[in-house]
């Protein structure tokens, strides 16, 4: 009876611990990716988002039709700029190590960048040419696309936010 009581311990004992190996396997394997964030500071504002529903590849670029939905996108968080301010433009170290830009009312960046924060002038960021005409107008408010690159296959996940001029 002693040696019954003894064996069925060690068992329990046993299959406690195979439980809990499994159970904290099980609760890693549910453990998502933080998203990455980027961040938009004015002054002393600052807002930081998640990647724009929709328009985050987990990691891989997206489809030409995921981006062409993405790029159509407007909102995002808001932040209201005066003229003349600088806009900084922060992004986690992950996404600098694969390239970003950033887009306002048109092209703000030459080139992709590794670094992970630039700073932009306002008045570049809401300024519009009209590719008929030549001619520059500025926007009262402006989505701000962040994207994140994939090598020279596209983005793989964009961020969005709302620029609104302060006259």
């Amino acid at each position: 009876m002693t040696a019954a009581l003894i064996s069925w311990g060690k068992g329990r004992r046993a299959a406690a611990a195979i439980g809990a190996v499994s159970l904290g396997l099980l609760t890693l394997s549910a453990c998502e990716k933080p998203t990455s964030l980027a961040t938009v500071t004015v002054g002393s504002t600052t807002v930081q988002a998640e990647a724009t529903p929709g328009c985050d590849g987990g990691g891989k670029v997206l489809s030409k039709k995921a981006v062409a939905a993405c790029i159509t996108k407007k909102g995002g968080k808001t932040i209201t700029v005066h003229p003349g301010e600088k806009v900084r433009v922060g992004v986690d170290p992950e996404v600098a190590k694969s390239g970003w830009i950033v887009i306002g009312a048109g092209p703000v960046m030459r080139a992709p960048s590794k670094q992970t924060y630039r700073s932009f002038d306002a008045d570049t960021l809401f300024m519009q040419q009209n590719p008929q005409t030549g001619q520059t107008s500025y926007s009262k408010d402006v989505t701000l696309q962040v994207a994140e690159l994939g090598g020279g296959e596209g983005p793989k996940t964009l961020w969005h936010f709302t620029l609104k001029q302060q006259d």
